[in-house]
């Protein structure tokens, strides 16, 4: 049973939902993800968890409307189920008490962030979150995560709310002030990638979350492999969490456009009713 419970628009292009999903609300721990099957014909597509009840039985995920599946789970009603939801998958994230740790995002990775945050305060640590988007109207859990961190930092790239500009330069800025013992960055590749780039200038230990292609979720397709530190490596089953300055981010961005002239295409077909 995966039945929709809850469900709001946060920001143009993201929903919010809270799903019935008992078995998986029990396992999952901070960091983990899930393959989502929305019908019998679909596609199978990795889904961040942003928080989860064990108690309830529920997950909170943040749905970012970026292609035609995302679009048809975006589309669900409350009353209305997923068909199929495997997991909870892939390493936990690294929970301890760090010290002074920065997560890094921008918009609908918010969501995939948030139980990483509550789980990293847990443990101790002071947490500041560098949160960017494309405007104020693009902010995806400003106020959930403003409520959890010891210090949030906004930068829009129009200046409409916080610092204007993006959130890796906010984290430069920061890190000429701050003395910080762990970074985490959820987001683009190219983001995460330089993200690495200047945590690895000032001696940081820093991880990136990988966001990339998978079918099964379980190692089996190859689809979600990286190459880190030289070594061939699965998303799905080795992360998807690595240290950022080990990734071969110019590989995974190639990998990501594989199929793009395909979704282009089932995208338009989608918007036409076919």
């Amino acid at each position: 049973m995966h039945e929709i419970f809850k469900k709001r628009s946060l920001a143009p292009g993201y929903t919010f939902f809270v799903i019935k999903s008992p078995r998986i609300a029990k396992k999952i721990e901070p960091g983990q993800f899930v393959i989502v099957r929305v019908h019998e014909k679909g596609e199978r597509i990795p889904m961040t968890i942003s928080d989860f009840d064990r108690e309830k039985g529920t997950l909170n995920m943040v749905v970012s409307q970026v292609g035609k599946t995302s679009r048809l789970l975006a589309s669900l009603e409350p009353g209305e189920r997923i068909l199929n939801m495997l997991g909870p998958l892939g390493i936990p994230s690294d929970i301890e008490s760090f010290g002074n740790v920065v997560t890094i995002c921008r918009q609908g990775t918010a969501g995939a962030l948030y139980s990483i945050i509550k789980a990293l305060k847990k443990a101790g640590n002071r947490v500041t979150c560098i949160m960017g988007a494309k405007s104020r109207d693009y902010l995806v859990l400003e106020n959930e995560i403003g409520a959890v961190v010891d210090e949030l930092i906004i930068a829009t790239d129009d200046g409409s709310r916080g610092v204007k500009g993006y959130a890796v330069s906010a984290l430069r800025e920061y890190l000429k002030k701050n003395q910080v013992d762990y970074i985490l960055t959820i987001g683009s590749s190219k983001m995460m990638k330089t993200v690495g780039k200047i945590g690895k200038k000032y001696g940081i230990k820093t991880k990136a979350s990988l966001g990339a292609i998978m079918l099964d979720g379980t190692g089996m397709c190859g689809a979600c492999r990286v190459t880190v530190k030289g070594n061939t490596r699965f998303a799905c089953m080795d992360g998807p969490e690595f240290d950022a300055d080990e990734v071969n981010f110019n590989e995974l961005i190639r990998r990501q456009s594989f199929f793009k002239e395909e979704e282009r295409l089932a995208m338009e077909l989608f918007e036409e009713g076919i």
